[in-house]
């Protein structure tokens, strides 16, 4: 009976895992540059003596999409986007570098090019970029950042360090939302990495996809409750069978 109780339980935990995934992904269907975040079951066998039989369930996140997601045109100078599989090198509250996909930037009221959260957007050597007080800022499409006071020349001010992963420089999603290098380690800029000016891509959560997989989640964690009440009731009767022999 125990075996029962174990696989069921630990299923529709594995579930209410999934369907937070599922929702926080359904969440973010609007917001620019996410990555849907991708999880899968496995069994996993319960090591002991005498619990050689048991096997349960665990969700585990698999990583995320890096499908990408749909381009949108704002025609404002400070949005960009990335192509392709690059990311934009970003400063993160904890000070270390940290990419994003976001690519709604602004000034700062202290003068810097910020992105996600309102935190810095980094150069080639990994260091903010200054915006001269009342600038007009233009971004090419290598990511060098170009800045005009009035009437005088236009100025090359820096440059977005851009990042393309690979297999062997994976990315994975922090807390904060941001992604990093699996070692910790900053990546090389790539040179060959582009961006569009006056566009912002957009997530790449497929909205459908989201909610079929929340009601096929729903209705796997019913049919886990189902079990854990069959097997209280069949413990009840057993109970009333010892009870009557004894």
């Amino acid at each position: 009976m125990d075996r029962v109780i174990y696989t069921a339980l630990s299923g529709a935990s594995a579930a209410m895992h999934r369907q937070q995934v599922l929702s926080h992904n359904l969440a973010n269907v609007n917001t620019n540059g996410f990555r849907a975040e991708m999880a899968t079951f496995r069994a996993v066998p319960l090591r002991g003596e005498g619990a050689n039989t048991r096997v349960h369930a665990l969700e585990a996140t698999a990583g995320h999409l890096d499908t990408p997601g749909s381009m949108n045109s704002t025609g404002r100078n400070l949005d960009v986007a990335a192509v392709g599989a690059a990311y934009f090198a970003i400063q993160g509250l904890d000070g270390t570098e940290a990419y994003t996909r976001a690519g709604a930037l602004q000034v700062s009221a202290q003068g810097q090019l910020v992105g996600h959260a309102g935190l810095p957007m980094l150069d080639a050597g990994g260091a903010p970029i200054d915006i001269p007080d009342n600038a007009r800022v233009a971004i090419a499409s290598d990511g060098t950042v170009s800045a005009q006071v009035g009437n005088e020349p236009v100025q090359a001010v820096g440059r977005l360090k851009l990042v393309t992963p690979n297999a062997a420089a994976r990315l994975q999603r922090g807390d904060d939302g941001l992604f990093r290098s699996a070692d910790g380690g900053a990546l090389p800029q790539d040179p060959a990495a582009q961006l569009a000016d006056g566009m912002l891509e957009g997530s790449n959560v497929n909205p459908i996809e989201a909610m079929v997989g929340m009601i096929g989640v729903a209705r796997q964690y019913e049919l886990q409750m189902r079990l854990l009440q069959n097997a209280e009731k069949s413990d009840q009767a057993a109970s009333q069978l010892l009870s009557l022999n004894g």
